[in-house]
Order: C-alpha cells, then structure tokens, then sequence
C-alpha cells in the first residue's frame, strides 16, 4: 500500500473515531430544556454563593430551568413558543419573601377608612363623620392606622393620653364605630358600638386587656388588647353564609393583588384561624390563590389538639399553601403599653405591660407543637414577653431531645435584655423582624423605655446578627404599609421621618437584606430546598425591580419599583 492510501486510510478511521464519539455524545448529553419564559439582558441576583449573579435566566413551567451568564446562552432554551423579555438592565431578585403579615386583615385594611395619615384626633372624628353621612343607620363604620403618638398633640381630655369617646359618638350617633390602632393591639369604640356590645362601668377587664376608664370609671371607649375582643360588631340581621364567603374571598383577592404590586410571591400568614385555612385550601385548588401562603394556625391548645393535626400540609396545589406552624401572643404592642417589661414603663410608671396569654397555656401550646411537628411562632415585644417565651420554648427543646432543627420563631423581638441575645442563636430560634416598625416607631420609644433600654436592646439586628441568628423580614402588614422597598430602606439605614439615623450601628448591609427578604424567610418556613434564590430546579418565583438597590444611592432606595411579579414561571403582575 502507498504512502498516500495508508494516509487516506487513516484520515477514514480518525473520520469514523470521530463520528462515532460525536453520536456518542450527542445521545449521552440531553438537550438543553426549552423554556416557556426567558429573562434576558438584566442583572440577576441569585442568591446563591456558587454563582452570585447572571445576566439570563431560563423558566420551564414553574421551575427555574437554567441560569447563565453567557450573553447568547439562552437561545439553546427557546423553543416554540418561547417568550423571551428583555430587562433591559434591571434588576431580578429571588421572589420577595413577607416573612410576617396578616394576610386578610391586609385585604380588610383597603376596605376601611385609613387612619394613617390623620394628624389629630379630631381629623378622625372627622373621618368617621364623612364616613356615617354615606352610611346607612345602624351599619358600622370601620378604620384602622391611627396612632396617638403621632398625633400633632395630645387630645383633651384624655386619659393615659387616649382620646374619650364623647366628640365620636356625637358625630356618629346612629352608627357603631369601632377604629383599630395601628399595632392591631388597641381600638377605639363609640357609645353606639359599646351599647351595642353590653359594655357598661360594670364590665370587668379580661385577662390580658384593658378597658380604659375615666376617674369616676366610666369606660372611655378605649380598649387594650384583649379588651377589644369585647366590642361585638355582628350587623344587624347577620350575613349569611354565602355573603360572608363572598366577602372573605373578596379580601383574599384584594391582599393576593396587593402582594403582587409590590414584587411578593411569598407570604407567611401570622395567625389564621381553621376556616381561613379552609378558604385558602379552596380557593388554592381552584387556581384562584396567586401568591404562595405559608401560614401558622391561631387556635388554642385545646383546640389545637382537637383539630390542628388535621390541618398540617405542606405545599397543597402546587406549592402555594403550607400549614405547619402555630402563632401565640404572649404579650401585647409597646405602642400602647402592651408590651411584658421586665421593669415598669417610663411614661407610664404603673404598667410593665400586659401577659395576654397565659404561661402555662403557652407551655400547653408547647407540647402540642414539638409532639406534632408544628413551628411554634410566638409575638413577643417586651423583654420580659421575649424571656418568658424563650425560657418556654428551651424547657420544651429540653423534654424531647430527639426533636431537631425545629425553627422555633419569635415574632418581632423588638425589645431584648442583653442577657437574652445570645440564646436565639443558642437555641436555633429565629427572630422573625420588621425594620420598618424600628423607623417608624423610633420617635417615641424612648419615651416609653427610656434611652437606656432602647440603646442596649430595641431593635438590635446587628447584635442578634452577629451571635449567629437568622433574621427573616417582613412587614407585620397591615400595622404597617406592604412595602418591600420601605422595609428594605429601613433595615439598611434606619432613618427616620426627620432624617436622623436610630442606633446606626445595628443596621444591616443591602446583601443581608435582600437574605432576609429571600432565602432567610424560605429557611424560616423550611423551604429553602424550594424558594429564596434562583437555581435550577427551584420554584420560578421573580421579582424585577426598576432599580439595583444593592447599589444605587441609598436615598433612589424607597423609589424602586416592581416591573414584574412572577410566580411559578407566569407573569402575574407587570407595570
């Protein structure tokens, strides 16, 4: 044989090598996925320390299919049908995380007259009298938002610095009336509306509230805590069951559309009750519950133990409800001297504050949680609250020690001794916080605590951050707006309305509080395997914002807003 047939007849085998690996490989190697949705030409934060940004991203369904940071990599996904966005350099998140609201009371909040932005008590009485002239007799009139240490000045009369009830009733006098503070831990009721309810001098306080009362004891129609829970608002003739229905519906429709205005696809409901829950399970079934609800049950022990086994479920239709955590109170709000201190209020010498659910009851709920698997979530503002529910949940972790990586939360955590930083970590507790409440709330609290307090213990992110706890953000909506971008600008610069900045030093960076609007509030609901960053097989939940808040100038921070809100690979929301 030749020179040139033996090097012919070499080129033919490497030929056929080469094929033959070629087939190989394409059969070994699957084709890349195609997507239904692509997001391309943005800047894409993920979340994940293995591949911290991206400039595309690839959703096929409702799962994330592939993440890239090769400008032209994406077209390997596009497929018949593919829809391909352009972010034009925008900002994607990991979909937002409300890691504490109350999911109805934030669709009831847009249906009721907005105290928020009144400056006196007679700008409310004013509200409720517009409200009564548009109202039928006999309908009650309902608002939520007011706060009195907001208020321009203290109204006269007052006691403990709340108004009394007689310039409200003389302008409602065929309405009951019943307005809510902003906390949700205290309300204000007209005569008609206490009438109504059987409330007299006679009436004696609850365990756990407080009927304000003037110096002849007269009740006053204000209400702390559970005292409010005396004010009956039943309409008369009731609704029936198909309207009631309807109007829950309606608020889950009207939070579900608030939630996606504002880049949230994921919310954890802080207390619902058993028929709540079964709405949610309805209306999940049939399509019609956009955002993803993780929700903790609020029942008591007792009844807890009767039918909360039954309830536990973990991502019922499609991953958009959760039940597997239970919400207590142990104590009430700072704001109107709820809160259990371990020493007496400054402005009002008398008061540590209010226990509203007893110690052995929330021991009960304890053992109820740690036998049945259920997070135990408990609101605890004041120090003493906040001791006294760590001291329950650490004599719980110590009576079943074969129970593990429990994610025990304590809602808002507000207030700490020094003493009781370190435990959170210590026990794998999560405090579950909302920056905004420490700006919007930091004008007063000093008066309540005293500076002292409110230096060594209120609010202290960066003390509980750097003993190793996890924080998950949210917003305690409806107490305040459902304003990621707010919230965000609170936890990063902790400035207040008049542009001081309250105990900078306990801020947090922009990275740690896109965690804990992502992967933080995923960790506290045992779904990071699912949620919290943008990896390839999690759920494809995104939020597009119209500014790089990781980088923009702090101040351009409360002005970002929401282009796109997707859940599960759709688009649920765009501007």
């Amino acid at each position: 044989m030749s020179a040139k047939n033996r090097r012919l007849g070499f080129l033919a085998v490497l030929v056929a090598v080469f094929t033959v690996l070629f087939i190989v490989n394409r059969r070994q190697k699957p084709a890349a996925e195609t997507a239904s949705l692509i997001l391309i030409n943005g800047k894409i934060v993920t979340v994940e320390d293995r591949f911290p940004t991206a400039s595309w991203i690839a959703l096929a369904g409702d799962r994330i299919a592939a993440v890239g940071t090769d400008a032209k990599g994406f077209r390997r996904h596009v497929g018949d049908g593919t829809r391909i966005i352009d972010l034009g350099g925008a900002l994607a998140v990991p979909g937002l995380i409300e890691s504490h609201g109350h999911f109805l009371g934030l669709g009831e909040s847009l249906t009721v007259l907005d105290l928020t932005k009144a400056r006196t008590w007679d700008d409310i009485v004013a509200l409720a009298a517009e409200a009564a002239r548009a109202t039928k007799p006999g309908q009650w009139i309902f608002g939520r938002g007011w706060h009195q240490d907001k208020w321009d000045r203290v109204p006269v009369p007052n006691v403990e610095g709340l108004p009394l009830h007689d310039a409200l009733s003389k302008a409602t006098p065929d309405n009951p009336v019943l307005l809510e503070h902003a906390s949700g831990h205290s309300s204000l009721a007209n005569a008609k509306a206490m009438a109504l309810s059987g409330i007299t001098a006679a009436t004696a306080d609850p365990a756990g509230g407080k009927i304000v009362r003037d110096a002849a004891g007269r009740p006053t129609g204000a209400f702390l805590e559970t005292a409010a829970g005396l004010i009956r608002y039943e309409e008369a003739g009731g609704a029936t069951p198909e309207e009631e229905a309807a109007k829950m519906r309606r608020l889950v429709e009207l939070a579900s559309r608030e939630c996606l205005a504002r880049g949230v696809t994921t919310f954890h409901d802080a207390g619902s009750a058993f028929a709540t829950v079964d709405l949610y399970k309805k209306m999940a079934a049939e399509g019609a519950l956009p955002v993803r609800l993780y929700v903790l049950l609020n029942a008591g022990s007792q009844a807890l133990a009767e039918r909360g086994p039954a309830y536990r479920m973990i991502g019922e239709a499609g991953n958009h409800l959760t039940v597997r955590g239970v919400k207590r109170l142990i104590d009430g709000a700072l704001g109107a001297h709820g809160a259990w201190l371990l020493e007496p209020y400054d402005d009002l010498p008398s008061s540590t504050g209010l226990n509203t659910e007893s110690i052995e009851e929330m021991r009960a709920t304890a053992r109820f949680a740690i036998e049945n698997g259920f997070q135990l979530a408990t609101h605890s503002i004041g120090d003493r609250g906040n001791r006294e529910t760590l001291d329950i949940y650490e004599e719980a972790f110590r009576a079943h020690p074969d129970k593990t990586d429990l994610r025990w939360r304590i809602e808002h955590a507000q207030h700490l001794d020094a003493a009781d930083i370190p435990r959170f970590a210590g026990l794998g507790i999560i405090p579950a916080m909302q920056p905004i409440h420490c700006t919007s709330d930091g004008p007063w609290v000093p008066k309540r605590i005293g500076p002292a307090r409110t230096a060594a213990g209120a609010y202290v992110w960066r003390k509980l951050m750097d003993a190793g706890s996890v924080i998950p953000l949210g917003t305690d909506v409806p107490v305040e707006r459902i304003d990621p971008m707010a919230n965000f600008y609170a936890a990063v610069s902790r400035r207040l309305k008049d542009g001081t900045a309250f105990y900078p030093d306990q801020r947090m960076t922009r990275e740690e509080a896109l965690r804990g609007y992502t992967i933080n509030g995923a960790y506290a609901a045992f779904e990071t395997g699912l949620k919290g960053s943008l990896a390839p097989g999690k759920l494809a939940d995104i939020t597009v914002l119209s500014r790089d808040i990781l980088t923009c100038p702090e101040e351009e921070i409360p002005g970002t807003e929401v282009l796109y809100t997707i859940v599960g690979g759709r688009v649920l929301y765009q501007r």
